[in-house]
């Protein structure tokens, strides 16, 4: 545990976010190194040639790419704070919603954002759906898995907080008290956590981000954090 890790990222995207979480649940000391997007560095291309893409876990001479497979390397290597249950299955059903979010939600949510028209008004439809399948499975509980942060609140940590701010920029009320009152909840709950907290970014950076790139991100369409 006294070694000290190297985590290539930034501080704006939530993918570095959820590697950065991990790494303090488990109380894994580490060293954030701030990548310029535009401009990457020469060590991000070696440790990630394949997708030069942030973040990257240096473990060691050991690089680790893909936030989930950070965050489940993570939680495999250190001791501490589980991740994962134990429970083979619970552990698949885990994964199965963490999937969920990152390859349907997390694109709808993106492009309900982004898009006009009808195009918009569909992926708005697949929005609320896909939220109240998820409220539906917190079921009252704090943390999608229960009393404590796992993989599942980690995978959707955009909708803690990055989707609020995308809302605000684009002037959208989607995600909101009235419609999903324990997913904002669970969100509250998230953000006020000890580990999430030393390694949010502040609402204004994320803002300060996206409002003067909006008509350049509406007309790619495309995500911004890698």
């Amino acid at each position: 545990m006294g070694e000290t890790l190297k985590l290539f990222g930034w501080k704006v995207s939530p993918y570095s976010h959820r590697a950065e979480v991990a790494l303090r649940l488990k109380g894994v000391k580490y060293e954030f190194i701030h990548e310029d997007l535009a401009n990457k560095s020469d060590m991000l291309i070696r440790y990630n040639p394949i997708l030069k893409k942030i973040p990257v876990l240096l473990h060691g001479d050991t690089p680790i790419v893909e936030s989930q497979v950070i965050v489940e390397y993570i939680d495999e290597v250190f001791d501490g704070h589980p991740i994962l249950p134990k429970d083979p299955y619970k552990r698949a059903e885990a994964r199965f919603w963490a999937r969920f979010i990152d390859e349907k939600v997390r694109p709808q949510v993106w492009m309900s954002c982004w898009t006009d028209g009808e195009t918009q008004k569909s992926f708005i439809a697949q929005v609320k759906e896909s939220l109240a399948i998820l409220q539906g499975r917190l079921e009252g509980k704090k943390f999608f898995g229960g009393d404590s942060i796992g993989l599942i609140d980690i995978m959707a940590c955009s909708l803690a907080l990055w989707f609020g701010v995308m809302q605000e920029v684009v002037g959208l009320n989607l995600l909101n008290e009235d419609d999903y009152p324990e997913l904002c909840q669970w969100g509250e709950e998230y953000r006020n956590a000890e580990a999430v907290k030393e390694c949010l970014p502040e609402r204004e950076l994320i803002v300060g981000f996206f409002a003067p790139r909006k008509d350049r991100i509406f007309a790619k369409k495309a995500p911004v954090y890698d």
